[in-house]
C-alpha cells in the first residue's frame, strides 16, 4: 500500500464489464491529467499462444498458478508501490500491436508473443491494472495485499456464461458444447482463484439481468444493458468517502438496497462508475503530493 506511488486494480473475466471501467478510468486520467502506468494481465500469463493451446489441450485453465505468473503480479505491485518503478512487458493480440511495440522496441515478435520485460516509465502517477488476477492470494502470494483500490466488475454467473458462450461463438467460432467444455474444465480454478478476489475488492460492479438467463445454455441474444441492473457493493464507504444521497440524485432511477450498497440502470453503469471512481482518484493524488 503506497500514498507515493498508488495501485489501482481492476480485476474481472473478459467479458465482463472490464472494458467500461477500463474506459471510465481512462476519462477520469485525462480530464485530470494523471499520468498512469497501464498494465494488462493477459502480460502475466506464463505461456504465449501456441504454448497455451498446447496446455489447455492436457487439461489446464486459464485461471490458475499453473497458466498465470502471479508472483510477478505481486512484484511489480510492490515494486512500484515502493519505488514508482517495476518491470512490464506486452501480450501481443494481434498483427496491428505485433507492429506498433516492433517498431518501438525493434524485436521481431508474432501475434499470441511477448515483448521483452521493459521497465516502467519514471514519473507516473499511478499504477492502473486491468485483467484477471489483481486481488489473487494463494499459499505463496498476496497479491491483494499490495492494491491501494481494488475494483471488481463481474456479472452474476448465467449473466457471464452466457456473454462467454456468444462472445466464443462469434469471434472463435466455437460450438456452445465446446464453450461448456471449457467452462466445466475451468471450474475449479474459477471457484478457488476468480471467485475470492470480489470478496476483497474495495468496490464491486455487479451486472444483473432482467430477463430470464435462468438455462444459459440456450439463451438466444445477450441481455442488454437496458435489459439489467448494476449492483454497486462498497465494502466500506468511509474509505471510499461515499456520499450516497449525491449518487443517487445524479443518478436517475438509483436506490440503495443495503446499507453499503446502491443499484444503478444497466444503461448507466459508466456514468456511474466515473462520477463514484472520480473523487476517489482525486482524493488519492492530493494524498500523494502531501505524502
Amino acid at each position: 500500500m503506497s500514498k507515493k506511488h498508488p495501485v489501482v486494480v481492476v480485476t474481472g473475466s473478459s467479458g465482463a464489464g472490464t472494458t467500461t471501467v477500463k474506459r471510465a478510468f481512462e476519462h477520469i486520467f485525462t480530464r485530470e491529467g494523471i499520468n498512469a502506468a497501464i498494465v494488462e494481465g493477459d502480460s502475466f500469463h506464463r505461456y504465449d499462444r501456441a504454448a497455451m493451446r498446447d496446455k489447455i489441450a492436457e487439461g489446464m485453465s486459464h485461471f490458475g498458478p499453473e497458466a498465470n505468473l502471479f508472483d510477478k503480479i505481486e512484484e511489480l505491485f510492490r515494486v512500484y508501490g515502493e519505488t514508482g518503478g517495476g518491470k512490464k512487458r506486452y501480450y501481443l493480440h494481434s498483427a496491428e500491436e505485433a507492429e506498433e511495440h516492433n517498431a518501438r522496441l525493434g524485436c521481431d515478435k508474432k501475434p499470441g508473443e511477448f515483448t521483452p520485460w521493459e521497465d516502467i516509465p519514471s514519473g507516473t502517477d499511478l499504477l492502473f491494472y486491468e485483467g484477471l488476477h489483481g486481488m489473487v492470494v494463494t499459499d505463496e502470494v498476496d497479491v491483494a495485499s499490495r492494491v491501494d483500490l481494488g475494483i471488481g466488475v463481474v456479472p452474476v454467473v448465467n449473466l457471464e456464461w452466457i456473454q462467454k458462450i456468444h462472445r466464443d461463438a462469434k469471434e472463435r467460432g466455437y460450438s456452445a458444447e465446446a464453450t461448456v467444455e471449457t467452462i466445466m474444465r475451468r471450474m475449479p480454478d474459477y471457484i478457488n482463484h476468480i471467485t475470492p478476489q470480489f470478496s476483497r475488492t474495495d468496490i464491486n460492479f455487479q451486472r444483473v439481468a432482467t430477463v430470464d438467463t435462468s438455462n444459459p445454455f440456450i439463451a438466444r441474444d445477450i441481455p442488454t444493458p437496458d435489459e439489467s441492473f448494476v449492483v454497486i457493493r462498497f465494502a466500506n464507504p468511509e474509505k471510499c468517502d461515499v456520499k450516497f444521497p449525491d449518487l443517487l440524485n445524479m443518478i436517475p432511477d438509483s436506490f440503495m438496497s443495503r446499507r453499503n450498497t446502491m443499484v444503478v440502470p444497466g444503461g448507466k453503469m459508466g456514468f456511474a462508475m466515473e462520477i463514484i471512481l472520480g473523487p476517489i482518484i482525486d482524493k488519492m493524488m492530493d494524498a500523494r503530493k502531501d505524502g
